[in-house]
C-alpha cells in the first residue's frame, strides 16, 4: 500500500505539459529543439573560424627551448660560437704553441707543420648545448589576400547564421502544423463521436423496430457494420492525434500531453514583394554567395602582387640552461620581399575561373529571386483555391447533415430503407473528411508561405 501511494505522488513528475499554447511552444522550440541547437553550434564554430582567419594579420610569436649534446666537431664548434665561448684553442693553436717549446715535436722541424691536423678542433670533447629563442614573423603586405580571407570567413559565419535561421523557420513551420493538425483531428474526433452517438441511437431504434416486426435482421447487421466502420475511423483518428503529440514532443524536446486548440483556419499572411527580397533566406544566401565569389576573385588577383614579410629573433645559448642569459644574448631581424614572376599560367587560369564563377553566381541570384517570386505566387493561388474549396465543402457538409437528419425521420416513418439512410450518413462523413483534408492542405500552404517570408522571428 505504501508503494502505491509513492507511485501516485511520483506520477506528476513524469506527466507532460498540459494546455500548452502555440506561443509557449514556439518559445520552447527556440530553447530546446535539438536540430536548432546543432545549427547554432555550427554557427559558433564558424564565428571562431572567422576570428582565427583574422589572427594571421598579427603574425606569429614562438618561444623555442632546445637541449642537445654532441661530440661532432662541427656541432661542438657551432655550440661554442652560439654561446660566445669560442677561443683560439678551439682552432688547434695548442699544436702551434707546442713548436715554441724547448723540445718541439717533429712536425715543427721537418716542414710538415701546415699539414698537422689540430686535435682540439677535429676531436673535441662532447658538449651540452641549450638554446632559448623567441621568433616573431609578421606579414606586412600580401596583396590584400589576408584581408579577403578574413572577409570570406566573416561571410561564411553569416552564411551559417542564415542556415540556422532556415532551420528555425522549418521547425516553426512543423510546430505550427502540429498544432493545427491536432486541432483539426480533435474536431474530426468530435464529429466522429457525434456520428457514433447517432449510430448508437439508430441501432437502438432499428432493434426496437425489429422486435415490433418493422425491421429485418439484415438492417441490424447493416447498422452494426456501419458502427464498426465508424469506430475504426475513430480509433485511427485517435492514433493520428497521439502521433502528432509525439512529433510535437520531439520538436520541443519536452513531453506534451495536451495543447490549447487553435483556430482551424490559419490566417493568410500579407505579402510584400520588396520585403520578400530583403527577408527571404534563400535570396539573402544567394546575395551573400555573390559577395563571397567577389572576395575569392580578389584573392586570385592578389597572386599577381608581391608579398612582404618581417621577421625578428632574440635568444641566448650556453652549455647550461639559461646561464648568463643576457651576457650571451643575440638578435636577428630582417625583411623579405617575394614576387612570383612565372608559374606556367596557373594564376591566370585560376583568375579566369574565379571570374566565370562570379558570373555564374550572378545568374544564380537572379534565378533565386525569380524562383522565390514564382513560388510565392503559386502558394497564394493554391491558398485561395483551398479557401474556396473550404467554403464549398462547408456548405456541402451542412447540406449532407440536414439530409441525414431528414432521412432519419423518414426512416422512422418507414418511408426510406436503412440502406438509404446509411448512404446519406456516408455522404456526411465523406464531406467531413474532404473539409478537414482541404483545411489541412490550406494550413500547410500558409505555413510554407510564412517560411518563405521569414516572419517567424530570429534565432
Amino acid at each position: 500500500m505504501k508503494r502505491y501511494w509513492i507511485f501516485l505522488l511520483a506520477m506528476p513528475l513524469f506527466a507532460g505539459i498540459e494546455h500548452l499554447s502555440l506561443k509557449q511552444a514556439l518559445e520552447m522550440l527556440k530553447k530546446n529543439n535539438l536540430e536548432l541547437k546543432i545549427a547554432q553550434f555550427e554557427s559558433q564554430m564558424k564565428r571562431y573560424e572567422a576570428k582565427a582567419a583574422k589572427g594571421y594579420n598579427y603574425g606569429s610569436l614562438d618561444a623555442t627551448v632546445t637541449g642537445m649534446r654532441s661530440n661532432d666537431a662541427g656541432n661542438v664548434f657551432g655550440f661554442k660560437l652560439q654561446s660566445r665561448e669560442a677561443d683560439f684553442g678551439d682552432f688547434g693553436f695548442s699544436d702551434f704553441l707546442a713548436c715554441q717549446s724547448p723540445t718541439p715535436p717533429a712536425y715543427c722541424t721537418d716542414g710538415t707543420l701546415l699539414d698537422k691536423q689540430p686535435g682540439d678542433l677535429n676531436y673535441p670533447e662532447a658538449r651540452s648545448h641549450y638554446q632559448t629563442k623567441l621568433s616573431y614573423m609578421l606579414p606586412l603586405y600580401t596583396g590584400g589576400k589576408l584581408t579577403e580571407y578574413g572577409r570570406i570567413a566573416d561571410s561564411l559565419h553569416q552564411m551559417s547564421l542564415y542556415d540556422t535561421q532556415k532551420v528555425l523557420n522549418e521547425k516553426i513551420f512543423q510546430t505550427k502544423k502540429a498544432f493545427y493538425d491536432i486541432s483539426l483531428v480533435e474536431n474530426y474526433i468530435s464529429n466522429l463521436s457525434k456520428i457514433m452517438r447517432n449510430i448508437d441511437k439508430l441501432e437502438s431504434i432499428v432493434k426496437t423496430m425489429q422486435k415490433e416486426g418493422y425491421a429485418k435482421n439484415i438492417d441490424v447487421l447493416e447498422v452494426e457494420a456501419r458502427k464498426a466502420e465508424a469506430q475504426s475511423m475513430l480509433n485511427q483518428a485517435k492514433l493520428n492525434r497521439e502521433l502528432a503529440y509525439q512529433f510535437l514532443s520531439f520538436l520541443l524536446n519536452t513531453e506534451v500531453s495536451s495543447i490549447k486548440k487553435v483556430d482551424e483556419m490559419a490566417s493568410m499572411p500579407r505579402v510584400d514583394t520588396a520585403q520578400i527580397e530583403s527577408n527571404n533566406i534563400d535570396i539573402q544566401k544567394a546575395l551573400l554567395g555573390l559577395q563571397i565569389t567577389q572576395m575569392a576573385l580578389n584573392v586570385e588577383k592578389s597572386n599577381f602582387l608581391p608579398t612582404v614579410g618581417a621577421f625578428a629573433e632574440y635568444g641566448s645559448a650556453d652549455d647550461r640552461l639559461w646561464n648568463e642569459f643576457f651576457d650571451k644574448d643575440a638578435y636577428t631581424f630582417g625583411v623579405q620581399f617575394k614576387w612570383n614572376l612565372f608559374n606556367g599560367g596557373i594564376d591566370a587560369a585560376n583568375l579566369e575561373k574565379a571570374k566565370v564563377n562570379y558570373l555564374k553566381v550572378q545568374d544564380q541570384v537572379a534565378l533565386a529571386k525569380s524562383g522565390i517570386a514564382l513560388q510565392v505566387k503559386k502558394l497564394q493561388t493554391e491558398i485561395l483555391s483551398k479557401s474556396s474549396d473550404i467554403k464549398n465543402y462547408k456548405k456541402q457538409l451542412d447540406f449532407a447533415t440536414k439530409v441525414y437528419e431528414n432521412y432519419h425521420e423518414r426512416y422512422q416513418e418507414g418511408l426510406v430503407s436503412i440502406s438509404d439512410l446509411l448512404m446519406k450518413q456516408s455522404k456526411e462523413l465523406e464531406m467531413l473528411l474532404k473539409l478537414l483534408t482541404v483545411e489541412n492542405e490550406r494550413n500547410t500552404k500558409i505555413f510554407e508561405l510564412n517560411s518563405i517570408l521569414n516572419d517567424g522571428g530570429n534565432v
